[in-house]
């Protein structure tokens, strides 16, 4: 009995891999590439996320799964999706929300090297003349909340000024646990 044990865990846990499978897949979008290693496996892409909370908040829900498997570049798509998020729930203008849309798409995170790296902040490539790419300090929710509703970019239609309630802020300050000061960074988990 103890000898089937390990063959019994081992048959379980490749049916429950087998399970985890998801088959019922979308096709992928138009000119996207499946991508596949010397070894002939072919993995596919689950999640995207380039730019913080372009998926989560400004993608209609029923578009996620497709969203999430398609490439940075595939801005005909989504950004009018983005611009109808900023125009109907932020009630900006469409000039507002095609600003808006340029900035964020394509969907990735720009870093200019050429830039002083303490210029280094979310949107600041496009915001700011700066380095780019994100620090693990910015307030990507806040920073976005801003740049969507705040009069920080534009007075027309906005809701708020930077950081003040009810939609220019997050309400949250910093993290909880301070940074590493080594790899990878990260602040330790709350357990």
């Amino acid at each position: 009995m103890r000898n089937l044990r390990p063959w019994a865990a081992a048959a379980l846990a490749a049916l429950a891999l087998a399970a985890c499978r998801d088959t019922d897949r979308s096709p992928l979008a138009p000119n996207e590439p499946s991508f596949a290693t010397s070894s002939s496996a072919i993995y596919d892409q689950v999640e995207f996320l380039g730019n913080p909370l372009v998926s989560e908040v400004t993608i209609q829900k029923a578009n996620h799964d497709l969203y999430n498997r398609t490439q940075p570049y595939n801005t005909a798509t989504f950004a009018p999706q983005t611009g109808a998020f900023v125009t109907g729930v932020a009630g900006r203008p469409q000039a507002y929300a095609n600003t808006i849309a340029s900035v964020l798409y394509p969907d990735m995170l720009v870093v200019d090297t050429s830039k002083p790296g303490s210029t280094a902040g979310w949107l600041s490539w496009a915001l700011a003349n700066g380095y780019g790419g994100r620090k693990l300090t910015d307030d990507v929710v806040d920073i976005a909340l801003i740049a969507v509703f705040s009069d920080l970019l534009s007075p027309v239609g906005a809701s708020c000024s930077p950081g003040q309630l009810p939609l220019c802020t997050d309400n949250v300050g910093a993290n909880d646990r301070a940074f590493s000061p080594t790899f990878p960074y990260l602040a330790t988990p709350n357990s």
